[in-house]
């Protein structure tokens, strides 16, 4: 009998010497648990007739708020009480760990390494058949079943591979469609709207772009449906570099964001320090600041 299931919501009195049974139900836990993790005794409920059971506290590091829960019982009109169960409960203010969540909910982008495996559901929604059909030749095809055996035979000698006359995948292998499955209509939406949520215009680096992405040089397209609104950026200075962005997103990288000027010309030095300039020791003549000393003239000299 659980303590977790057979509780009551109407509150009962507990019997007198299931309730009294605290050393033993102690010595049960004590039992169970590691030495020194069973607390004080903290309440004892009734479960039902004659079925009580005891909470005490753990001590345990990590389970706070966890508490010991030891049920004993006896039989009618019998005094010795028997031990029914011990488990460690959390109480309403426990440290809980978070619900379980099954691995490919909680898988997300970036998180596979090498060498790990995703293995794909056969019904995932963002896959579709590559082919249609059944692997078997149709009703009205050329080949009837009893020329089938015959020319495997003959292509037999040929060839070391012999594939299935009339079968869609063995013409699918040799057209070069080799993928059994390939991307539904589901599948490019999902994909394009977390690669528009990424780089879109609506994130603050298209926002704050001088033009978008569709009239950039460095923009790759893509091909199939999804040109008409991604390519891949090919600028190694963007911050979506090898990154599938929408045409509509854009960055400061734009090929024709700005014309880089030209290198200013230095000016010519206004000094030449190569050159010499020639000056006179004396003024000119016909300049009227000095006179020239007169040769004939008396050297005053000293008495």
């Amino acid at each position: 009998m659980s303590a977790a299931t057979t509780r009551s919501r109407t509150p009962r009195t507990p019997d007198r010497l299931c309730a009294e049974a605290v050393d033993l139900a102690r010595e049960a836990a004590e039992e169970a648990a590691a030495p020194g993790i069973v607390g004080a005794h903290v309440e004892t409920v009734a479960e039902g007739d004659r079925v009580v059971t005891h909470f005490f506290e753990c001590k345990e590091p990590g389970y706070r708020g966890w508490r010991w829960a030891v049920t004993v019982t006896r039989a009618s009109r019998a005094k010795n009480v028997t031990l029914d169960e011990t488990v460690l409960l959390p109480g309403s203010d426990a440290l809980l760990a978070p619900e379980w969540v099954p691995w490919s909910e909680r898988l997300r982008p970036g998180d596979m390494g090498p060498g790990d495996l995703l293995p794909t559901e056969q019904d995932d929604l963002r896959l579709e058949p590559g082919y249609s059909g059944e692997d078997a030749p149709p009703p009205n095809s050329p080949v009837s079943d009893e020329m089938v055996d015959h020319l495997d035979v003959e292509d037999a000698e040929i060839t070391s591979r012999t594939p299935s006359r009339g079968a869609i995948s063995s013409v699918a292998e040799e057209l070069g469609m080799r993928r059994a499955r390939v991307l539904s209509r589901y599948g490019l939406h999902v994909a394009a709207d977390r690669w528009d949520e990424a780089f879109g215009a609506k994130t603050p680096m298209a926002q704050a772009a001088p033009a978008s992405c569709d009239s950039c040089a460095f923009l790759v397209p893509l091909a199939g449906s999804l040109k008409q609104a991604f390519g891949v950026c090919a600028n190694e200075f963007s911050p979506a570099d090898g990154r599938v962005v929408s045409l509509s997103y854009g960055c400061g990288g734009h090929s024709e964001a700005a014309i880089m000027p030209k290198p200013p010309r230095p000016a010519p030095p206004v000094l030449d320090s190569m050159g010499a300039d020639a000056f006179p020791l004396r003024p000119a003549k016909d300049s009227g600041s000095t006179t020239e000393p007169d040769g004939t003239s008396e050297d005053l000299g000293h008495s």
